[in-house]
């Protein structure tokens, strides 16, 4: 049975997530993880019982501190006749659904790097209410726009973040700006500058994590 508590993810200073009234835990293979009422996921990258905390972050130093530079932090908009696309780089977990699915409308190597009337606007909405992160964002005539929320879900994603998805509220977090509340990546890896949100380090980082 799940639990019924609002589904809630504290990240506490210098140590892990502690997860609570969320029943979906996953990982990329597929299975379900097994969850308490009060669950503890590592973000120091360094445990052996990963995703689980089991106490190194103690052992190694780890610390929570945001160290992004000035300005990392920003959302950008590039607007369109039909949409306008915001995005933030500064939470942008490198996940590849953007670029993979509609290379027309971002453009790796291009300035701008975003062509919003490069396609239908609704192929356009459909890979920005897929993007993990949250990063992106879309408005159309003049108004913010927010897709379906489904079940408070955590995904362990392979060798990457923690994909939350759902209405799941994040305690005591500063958010980054125009950043999704029912979508978004938390770094597991220990090394992105902008935690606790996934900034793509974990690829710089080589994180490897088999077993999820």
């Amino acid at each position: 049975m799940g639990d019924s508590r609002t589904p809630s993810i504290k990240a506490n200073a210098d140590g892990p997530y502690a997860v609570s009234g969320v029943s979906s835990l996953t990982n990329s293979q597929g299975m379900h993880l097994p969850v308490q009422d009060r669950t503890w996921l590592c973000r120091c990258g360094q445990s052996a019982k990963k995703p689980f905390c089991d106490g190194t972050h103690k052992k190694v130093g780890f610390s929570s501190a945001r160290v992004a530079e000035a300005g990392s932090d920003r959302l950008v908009s590039y607007r369109g006749a039909k949409i306008t696309i915001d995005d933030n780089r500064g939470i942008c977990a490198h996940a590849g659904v953007c670029t993979g699915n509609l290379p027309s409308v971002w453009r790796m190597g291009e300035e701008p790097w975003i062509d919003p009337d490069a396609a239908e606007v609704q192929a356009i909405v459909e890979v920005i209410e897929r993007c993990p992160s949250g990063a992106l964002s879309y408005t159309i005539e003049g108004r913010a726009q927010e897709g379906s929320v489904g079940e408070a879900t955590i995904l362990v994603s392979k060798n990457g973040p923690y994909c939350v998805s759902g209405p799941v509220e994040l305690a005591d977090v500063d958010w980054a700006e125009g950043a999704s509340r029912k979508r978004f990546t938390l770094c597991r890896c220990g090394a992105s500058q902008n935690k606790p949100f996934c900034d793509g380090s974990h690829w710089d980082a080589g994180f490897v994590d088999d077993s999820n």
